[in-house]
């Protein structure tokens, strides 16, 4: 009978093998929010979502360009009884702070949507906090609140953004339902895609001056609320801490 031994060299090879998987998975399951394994990368993603079983959802509203139906929109959460988050863009913030402050007033959430809507990913890191510092003491000049939540113009990001708002105290926020609304069509297509896309913990996407977004908004919120759902404020649905964020974007608490 022929024993075949194994060298020292394949031995070597496979030990450091288990090694560098098992120091790969210490580093994914113990890492900060926002980490997760793709491949042979890590990169850090924005929120996109909340693993949750309560049925709660979060409406939110990008304000960059224009504000006609804004006034409109917070009548309508105010006579629904709900909550809803509004992003708005620094020069958006500058030229409607009587808008903000009826916002605040009413206790909807106010988030930085940028200062001048650039894409994030081509800015160096100086350039990034400059875009969140303006945008958000537009804000806390008039509410004297804190802002804690971000989203990237175009739903653009790489890991130099989410990392200098991880060092401000800023959630990365994206989107699980995204109307269109800002391509015009109608509120009946807008109602249609959040009723395929609703589920326990999503953000919707809107924005506060999109075409149709006053006609598709109030049977909006009577077919969530009719589905036993609750409508809040974003910060209300997120994990404030103890979080992972999966590669599909979703907040899991730990």
């Amino acid at each position: 009978m022929t024993i075949t031994s194994l060298t020292a060299k394949p031995i070597k090879i496979a030990l450091c093998i288990v090694l560098g998987v098992v120091l790969l998975l210490i580093a994914v399951f113990t890492t900060k929010a926002h980490t997760v394994y793709f491949g042979y990368a890590i990169r850090k993603v924005p929120i996109y979502q909340v693993q949750t079983t309560e049925k709660v959802c979060a409406l939110t509203f990008d304000a960059a360009w224009g504000a006609d139906k804004t006034q409109g929109i917070l009548d309508i959460l105010k006579e629904k009884n709900v909550g809803g988050t509004f992003f708005l863009v620094g020069f958006w913030s500058e030229k409607y702070g009587d808008m903000i402050k009826k916002i605040d007033e009413q206790g909807i959430e106010i988030g930085t949507h940028s200062n001048t809507h650039p894409k994030m990913s081509t800015l160096n890191e100086t350039q990034i906090r400059n875009e969140l510092m303006i945008s958000i003491k537009y804000i806390t000049d008039i509410t004297g609140k804190p802002v804690t939540l971000f989203r990237p113009p175009f739903g653009d990001y790489n890991d130099r953004l989410i990392n200098v708002c991880d060092s401000m105290g800023l959630k990365a926020i994206q989107w699980t339902v995204d109307t269109l609304d800002w391509k015009g069509i109608s509120g009946a297509e807008i109602n249609s895609r959040v009723r395929q896309g609703l589920c326990p913990g999503a953000i919707v996407l809107m924005h506060n001056n999109s075409d149709h977004v006053l006609d598709a908004l109030p049977e909006m919120i009577d077919y969530i609320l009719g589905q036993g759902y609750k409508i809040v404020n974003l910060s209300q649905m997120l994990y404030a801490s103890d979080y992972v964020i999966d590669n599909n974007g979703i907040q899991i608490k730990n």
